[in-house]
């Protein structure tokens, strides 16, 4: 494993390659994401905060229902069956955040790295004044883990019928 300051330094020397608001964390990967893959996949596989797929048919008709700020990349993963599905890899950027009124105290950010440690809350409630207007699908920057889907972005899922994916309403303060 690398030192923190080694992670820092390398970074140093990819960043003006990288657009500024994408984040490159600790275990950024770069490039197409690689692998086997089996089995049968619906809509969505968001399984992870490292591989959240998306069919490409489904991507195509969630933008032409007017979906904004969706972007999928090819992947390079290897079927063993006869008719693989053609999946690419979303890319989900930070924006918005928790309102204060719903998280405890937080800690002060990490000096080297800029990140909060805090329990995720039971009732989250999102900061109205951080969410972004040019995206339907995001992660919390405050949590990014968490991923948040407008309204649009849901009826859009819901009147497609697209499966694999679990919703749930989060009120905005």
């Amino acid at each position: 494993m690398e030192s923190p300051e080694e992670f820092f330094r390398l970074r140093a020397q990819l960043r003006p390659y990288v657009p500024a608001e994408k984040p490159l964390l600790p275990g950024v990967r770069l490039g197409p994401l690689k692998g086997t893959a089996m089995g049968s996949f619906g809509s969505f596989f968001l399984h992870s905060l490292w591989a959240n797929l998306m069919r490409n048919d489904a991507l195509a008709r969630l933008k032409a229902e007017g979906v904004r700020g969706l972007s999928g990349f090819p992947t390079e993963l290897r079927f063993r069956q006869d008719s693989p599905p053609d999946l690419v890899e979303l890319e989900i950027l930070p924006h918005g955040g928790l309102h204060p009124e719903c998280t405890s105290e937080r800690p002060p950010a990490c000096p080297r790295c800029g990140l909060t440690h805090f329990r995720f809350p039971d009732e989250p409630i999102l900061d109205e004044a951080s969410l972004p207007s040019h995206t339907d699908l995001f992660r919390l920057s405050d949590f990014e883990t968490i991923l948040i889907g407008t309204e649009r972005f849901v009826e859009a899922v819901r009147r497609l019928g697209l499966d694999d994916i679990d919703i749930r309403e989060v009120p905005v303060r």
